[in-house]
């Protein structure tokens, strides 16, 4: 997908979708500190050159992300500014982590909705059920779970999530949500267990919360995927979705971030 024009669109919608109430303005850089576990809410975005030596921002940055008791990250993509910051960032000894697959669908108008498992329902959840069940799928510690939810709460973007449960007991089949902005629609925390993957679920959840969210005006998708999480990545490449551009994160020290 060649689309500039929307992959910028899709790239501001991803930014607002992921906007916590713990971020502030510094010389060009959106600085995002939340608590929570997602990269994306507690990362510097560059968005524009600034005026200040690089040396002096990352030192007023750093400061901020010491106060939060985080480690710092900045995010890379090909809309970064300037340029050349990643390169900039690597000679500083910044090691890159987390490739990223911003993935688009241009057009929802033909997805239909794949049929749910058989002895299953559809079940829509708040956005603090939600949080605290994807952090317990996820093994992340209350802080993080906490976080998830206030950021969900306070979004300028409204989320909406929703789970297949199987029918006798309750067990979870998969689970997700979506946040629309205009005629964009992000899908994000798509889960399924791995005890119940590779057998269509998530197929099924990601074409209803496509579907719902057209009804509401939705026309083209967008999702962000790990490069090498290649099992969801063929299912995405089968609701009509492509690559659009990637993207990645500069830190110290990986292991911390």
């Amino acid at each position: 997908m060649t689309d500039l024009t929307l992959l910028s669109r899709i790239e501001d919608a991803g930014l607002n979708a992921s906007a916590p109430p713990q971020q502030r303005w510094m010389d060009g850089w959106l600085v995002r500190f939340s608590p929570g576990k997602a990269k994306r809410a507690r990362c510097i975005n560059a968005v524009a050159e600034g005026r200040l030596p690089l040396a002096d921002k990352l030192r007023q940055a750093q400061a901020v992300f010491d106060e939060a008791g985080l480690p710092l990250v900045l995010r890379i993509t090909p809309f970064t500014q300037p340029a050349g910051l990643d390169a900039q960032l690597e000679a500083l000894g910044l090691h890159t982590e987390d490739d990223t697959r911003v993935m688009a669908c241009p057009s929802l108008s033909a997805l239909r909705a794949l049929p749910l498992p058989a002895g299953s329902r559809w079940q829509p959840m708040d956005g603090s059920a939600f949080a605290e069940l994807i952090g317990g799928l996820r093994g992340s510690p209350p802080g993080q779970r906490q976080a998830h939810a206030q950021r969900l709460a306070l979004s300028p973007v409204p989320f909406q999530a929703y789970a297949i449960l199987r029918e006798d007991d309750g067990a979870l089949l998969a689970c997700g949500q979506f946040a629309r902005e205009g005629d964009l629609v992000g899908l994000y925390d798509v889960f399924t267990p791995p005890e119940h993957r590779g057998r269509g679920h998530a197929a099924s959840l990601c074409s209803r919360l496509l579907v719902r969210a057209r009804e509401e005006g939705a026309a083209i998708g967008y999702l962000q995927v790990e490069g090498n999480n290649t099992a969801a990545r063929h299912v995405y490449h089968r609701l009509g979705f492509a690559d659009g551009y990637t993207y990645h994160y500069r830190c110290a020290d990986p292991a911390a971030a």
